[in-house]
Formats: C-alpha cells, structure tokens, sequence
C-alpha cells in the first residue's frame, strides 16, 4: 500500500456498515458509479477484493472484516483531531452507533429523540439489537455506547461491578420483572406462591444474548428449575402466545406494562426474592473528553432519568 488515502478509507468503512452500494452512495451524496470507482482503487490499495456480490447485497471478505474494527477506531480518532472543541449541536451532522436491548427502546428512545430532533436536526443515531459481542464493539470502540441490563443482585453472572473497567457506565432505569398470565387462567384460582409459579410450563424470551435469566441462576442454586415450554426472540409474540395458553411468560415490569395493555393478560409477582437489575448505558473511556459524545450522553441520561421512577 503505497499511499493511504483517507477519504478511500471512509469509503471503506461505510461500504462495511451497510453492505449496500446504491445506501452507501446515498448516505456519502455519490453516484453509485463512483462509490465502484472508490472499491476498486481499495481493492488495489488492500490487494484483496474487500466484497463479494450476492443476491442480498455485499458480502465482506475475510480480509475486509479483519480491517473493520482498526479502521474505525482509526476515523475516529482522525475525526477527533478535526473536530472543533466546542460541539454545536444545531450543526453537527455527526453519526453516533448505539447497540440496545430490544425492550430498552420505548423505555429510553421517546424520552430524549424529541430533544434531539429539536436542539440537532441533522444529526443520525444508527441502532442495532444488543447482542454478545456489543461488548466486544465497545471495548474496541467500534460503537459509540450501549445500553445493556446488567443485575445489582450479587448472585447474578452480569453484576454491575463485572463492567470492564475501560468502559464507563451509568445506570438509567432500575428495572424488576413480573409474571404474566392470560385473564382466566387457572392458576389465579389458586394461592400463588413458588410451587404454583413452576406447576405450570413457561415462555422463554431470550434478548440480548441471554441463554438464562437470572431467575433461573437463583431457582438453580435451589435445586429447581422452570419448565420451558418454549423460547422465543421478542415480548410481543410472547404476549400473543401467553394470552392463548396456560403457559406462564416473565417479562421486564416496565416493558411489560407498555405492551400488556393490547393483551388479555393479568400481571403477578414473581415468587422469588430477587433484587432488581437496571438498564445501563455505556461508554468506551476513550470517548469521555469527546465534545459531541459528552453532549449526546447527556441528553440521554438527563430526559431518561426523568421517567426513572418506581413502578
């Protein structure tokens, strides 16, 4: 590679984060003719073909994913060299990367976007499902924050301390979770407690990359356990499948209470003495003097907080 080229490299990255010749040249105001002038100089650059074409679109090769997570921390810290201490948010067209929980988006996003619609017009958040490996994307700064569950009860595998000490965190919502069964089930006719909580069979939702709840961390240290029926990827569909069978679905009591009332279902107690967990958002140290970053952080935490009250 005997000349780099810095613009080329822009190129590159965004060709990566969206895969898609015709997005990628409208999202950097190009002809699609001259995003294909910009890869095949790449290609040359890198001696590598960086992406194959296929039925869905482009598919990076080894070597171009082996590139991805240098060359963003690379612009990135080349953008911050170039950008003005000062942050004006009434100018800024800056991208900001975030990887939440699914259930995190009505909890968080309606509380700080209209702020950020009105005080940065232009400015994009590009979002993605939290998922094993955004902690990975954080550490190397790939992304710019986060906003996972992590638990305060100290039995629980991703307690709140076991954060990475580069990254910074602040909690958002202190979260609890409640039981969810359909309006005329038989279980209601019944004293519920523990034994009735695991008579019946349950829904699974697995989110964010979690194989096991919490729950099930400390009903195992009992030597119990639930009778998983069914695992399935999102609440809503849970929901659905809850209000049409006997089966017994736990659910985050805030998320729970937003999407419940489109549903026939009652909401109960969970039997078992857990401390609650909170939504945190989180931050590679290595951003915390950045300007634009500070102020986007900031919106988010101070209008979420505002809705941070006990159920």
């Amino acid at each position: 590679m005997s000349k780099l080229d810095l613009n080329l490299l822009r190129v590159l990255q965004i060709l990566l984060e969206e895969l898609n010749v015709t997005v990628a040249a409208d999202r950097m105001h190009l002809s699609q003719s001259a995003v294909s002038k910009h890869l095949a100089k790449l290609r040359e650059m890198f001696g590598d073909q960086l992406f194959d074409r296929t039925a869905q679109g482009l598919k990076a090769t080894p070597r171009a994913l082996e590139l991805a997570p240098q060359l963003n921390l690379i612009i990135q810290q080349l953008e911050q060299l170039t950008r003005p201490n000062a942050f004006q948010p009434s100018l800024s067209k800056r991208q900001f990367n975030i990887h939440l929980l699914d259930t995190a988006y009505s909890l968080t996003f309606p509380f700080f976007m209209p702020a950020l619609l009105e005080k940065s017009p232009n400015i994009r958040l590009k979002t993605k499902s939290w998922q094993p490996n955004s902690l990975d994307s954080l550490l190397k700064c790939e992304i710019d924050m986060g906003i996972a569950c992590r638990e305060w009860d100290k039995r629980s595998p991703i307690h709140i301390e076991d954060i990475p000490s580069d990254l910074n965190h602040i909690e958002l919502i202190r979260e609890h979770s409640v039981c969810l069964v359909r309006e005329d089930h038989p279980v209601l006719k019944q004293h519920w407690d523990l034994e009735s909580f695991l008579k019946f069979r349950h829904i699974q939702v697995s989110f964010g990359g979690m194989e096991q709840w919490l729950l099930d961390d400390v009903l195992n240290l009992h030597n119990l356990s639930r009778d998983i029926a069914i695992d399935m990827p999102d609440f809503h569909s849970a929901m659905s499948l809850c209000e049409q069978s006997d089966l017994i679905l736990c659910a985050p009591a805030r998320y729970a209470k937003k999407i419940a009332k489109s549903f026939k279902i009652k909401v109960l107690k969970i039997p078992v003495d857990i401390e609650p967990g909170a939504y945190v958002l989180l931050w590679n140290k290595h951003f915390e003097q950045d300007s634009g970053h500070k102020w986007l952080r900031e919106l988010i935490i101070n209008n979420v907080n505002k809705q941070n009250l006990e159920l």
